[in-house]
């Protein structure tokens, strides 16, 4: 459809925005968030489903459990360095709308897996695996958004769309403990399994976990066909696209994206089976979607932090506390097996949550900033036209760092769920990987720092 080819789009220019560009640029993204909701819900379902796999009578031990949460994140992670460059390849909504639909592929098959319980473990691996789709939706997603709006506004916008997008993690994790509680699909989607707890065996729908999200991606894939635009200008091959990985700055944004959302993406999968090795009195899907609600929630607020205050002020003190955060789940941490705080544990996982989120939406505040800067100071001296064509590929370049660190850092999600598994495995506790996190949030302290925030740092944003 020709009409949903935007052939002239230059967000920059004030004239253009207040005429017609802030109204598509908002629809454009009002479809985005809630297809991104959705996304984030496939992607950790298995969060929840892996809590009552053995109450339905799965036979899997701690160590296949923790593989069945992580593998939704190596999967995703490695997705995202495709999908990263799919959008200036064959444009936004036509990617959206397929990325969108593919969802309907593991939320359908785990529906049918959980009935089950002789199912093999190697069909739930694969599933867990493609879950993977709703993990790499963000890199395209992200690079999609950045293109329609303006410098001044791509924090908030940013924000908004990866904010109430991570939101979908959340909700899954409140409303899946509550869907599988009903029979509100059972004509449609089969009998109960009975969960046995404590000896006493109750229904349970497990099925509704994937089935629940079967109706809401069909009704956004088709909105995204509809509703959403391409960008002509938007448009470039991989090769154009692979410049970024020659900058400097594209790694080092990596690495300190792994340190905020690698940590929102990798505590969400991890957090119900750490709760329950670690206060197994406790039911975790009472409390474990708390963490991801406020990460996400606070994240548009990190996102307009950073266009008042600066991005890198923001991630440098952000990371302080996280290390902080992580020193005080230790603290609360029982020893020994015995003692321990679950109330102090979960407070400091809920701050480790809200700063995950401030420093998901300020470096990528961050990251638009240095791209542009940086492609401005190479044109500078070259007249009107060079500086021009240097915005056009800030542009596209910023957008392919925002995927491509997104695709790096959501190998949290595989690294922190299994650490936690290796760490217990091998010396009875997760203390060795809370550990390790405290002296990778320590490197990210020191390269904010170094390159961002101190006086005459090199790029400061």
């Amino acid at each position: 459809m020709a009409s949903r080819v935007l052939t002239t789009w230059n967000p920059e220019d004030e004239q253009f925005w207040a005429g017609e560009g802030k109204t598509v640029a908002t629809r454009n993204l009002w479809i985005s968030i809630p297809a991104l909701f959705l996304a984030f819900s496939v992607w950790m379902v298995w969060s929840v489903v892996v809590v009552n796999l053995p109450n339905i009578g799965f036979p899997y031990d701690s160590n296949k459990l923790f593989w069945l949460a992580a593998l939704p994140g190596l999967s995703g992670a490695t997705l995202r360095i495709f999908y990263s460059f799919m959008v200036p390849i064959f444009g936004g909504r036509t990617w959206t709308t397929i990325s969108t639909a593919s969802l309907l592929i593991p939320a359908i098959g785990i529906g049918f897996a959980v009935r089950d319980p002789h199912t093999s473990y190697t069909t739930m691996l694969i599933l867990a695996l493609l879950c993977g789709f709703g993990g790499g939706n963000f890199a395209s997603s992200m690079a999609n958004i950045s293109f329609f709006f303006p410098k001044a506004q791509k924090g908030t916008a940013l924000g908004l769309n990866a904010g109430l997008g991570n939101l979908g993690v959340s909700a899954m994790q409140f409303v899946v403990p509550l869907v599988i509680t009903t029979g509100m699909f059972s004509a449609l989607c089969g009998d109960p399994q009975m969960c046995v707890i404590k000896g006493v065996a109750r229904p349970m729908w497990l099925q509704n976990a994937g089935f629940i999200w079967v109706p809401f991606i069909a009704i956004f894939a088709v909105a995204a066909w509809f509703g959403m635009n391409d960008i002509a200008s938007a448009k470039a091959s991989f090769k154009d696209q692979a410049v970024i990985f020659g900058r400097k700055h594209n790694w080092i944004m990596c690495w300190l994206y792994l340190g905020t959302f690698g940590s929102f993406i990798g505590y969400s999968a991890g957090l119900p089976l750490l709760i329950k090795s670690q206060f197994p009195a406790m039911n975790p899907t009472q409390y474990a979607f708390l963490g991801p609600f406020v990460g996400a929630l606070v994240r548009p607020v990190g996102g307009w932090l950073s266009d008042k205050l600066g991005g890198a002020v923001v991630t440098f003190w952000n990371f302080i506390i996280m290390a902080l955060a992580v020193a005080g789940v230790l603290y609360f941490l029982p020893h020994g097996g015995a003692g321990g705080n679950f109330w102090g544990f979960l407070a400091m996982f809920i701050l480790l949550f809200f700063t995950t989120g401030i420093g998901n939406g300020s470096t990528f505040r961050m990251i638009p900033v240095i791209f542009l800067t940086e492609r401005q100071r190479d044109a500078a001296g070259r007249g009107p036209e060079a500086l021009e064509q240097a915005v056009r590929d800030a542009a596209k370049e910023a957008a392919a760092v925002l995927g491509f660190s997104s695709a790096f850092a959501a190998y949290g999600a595989f690294f922190i769920p299994k650490g936690f598994g290796s760490s217990i495995k091998l010396t009875g506790g997760p203390e060795a990987a809370l550990y390790g996190f405290v002296v990778f949030y320590i490197s990210c302290i020191i390269l904010t720092w170094w390159y961002y925030s101190r006086k005459n740092a090199e790029m400061p944003c």
